[in-house]
């Protein structure tokens, strides 16, 4: 089975996506399953795992909605905020829902990511990790020191890092984020998305060899059956189409890679980690 492990839909009407404006018109309009569909065949993907684009329970529960209708969306990663007493009540009943494989923190639009070791978040998360509940981790490279602070709390957590934790590739960073991420990829039960990297290069003049240097030291740390890819269709459109993303990832690839490596990452580890 192959799958695209982190994409989203939405419909601006519903108005709880804030970050989407007039001033960003490709990505201001409805993205629903019909726009995604012929992307999907080209590329042979079987189907998506659907992310959350919007920090509320109502967008959470349009897009469980939305999978109801839709076999292509395998699975749905939800919205929780470890800060709202009532977050357990959320999750319960999220998690009735067949097609629910976890949800997402959002520690990128915490205005202190240091929020995340308040001993009330802690406890929180290390009751899902306890559970072994999937949870999708959405920070900047500039915010890996807390997150490697929270693992050393919560070493048993069940994660998938988003886009690579969004190192600066516009100015061709490598560290420190190369170094959180070793540290990260000591913690057997993290896994990390080859995903959201090309709107992490200049959107008007990324070169594919731009990528290679990160793509190689997160398959390096990670290895190949800790690996995901993820087109972040439609954001991605920012700075390029899906073939674009699909090829940046291709000639990034290690030459040696065969069958087994490509398949784990185009599906394999999506189904192991989301339990598909």
């Amino acid at each position: 089975m192959r799958i695209d492990a982190h994409q989203h839909y939405w419909k601006i009407e519903r108005g709880d996506y804030g970050w989407i404006t007039p001033g960003i018109p490709v990505l201001y309009r409805d993205f629903l399953p019909a726009d995604l569909s012929p992307h999907l065949n080209r590329h042979r993907l079987d189907g998506t795992i659907l992310v959350q684009a919007a920090p509320t329970i109502a967008e959470t529960e349009f897009i469980l909605a939305l999978a109801e209708s839709d076999d292509s969306i395998l699975g749905v990663v939800g919205w929780l905020d470890l800060f709202d007493p009532a977050h357990r009540e959320h999750y319960e009943r999220f998690r009735r829902h067949p097609k629910f494989v976890g949800f997402r923190l959002m520690i990128q639009d915490m205005p202190a990511a240091g929020r995340i070791l308040e001993p009330a978040f802690v406890e929180a998360l290390r009751g899902y990790a306890d559970e072994g509940t999937t949870v999708d981790l959405l920070g900047r490279s500039d915010q890996l020191e807390p997150l490697v602070r929270l693992l050393e709390r919560v070493p048993h957590l069940r994660g998938v890092i988003d886009h690579i934790a969004k190192p600066r590739i516009r100015d061709g960073e490598i560290e420190p984020w190369l170094t959180h991420m070793r540290t990260l990829a000591g913690y057997p039960n993290l896994y990390c998305k080859l995903s959201g990297m090309v709107t992490e290069a200049d959107h008007r003049s990324w070169k594919p060899e731009d990528f290679k240097p990160y793509v190689r030291h997160t398959l390096d740390l990670f290895g190949p059956d800790r690996v995901l890819f993820g087109s972040d269709w439609p954001v991605c459109l920012l700075a390029a189409g899906y073939d674009e993303v699909v090829d940046v990832l291709l000639k990034a690839l290690p030459e040696d890679w065969g069958e087994r490596e490509r398949a784990a990452l185009f599906g394999l580890n999506a189904r192991k980690v989301y339990r598909i």
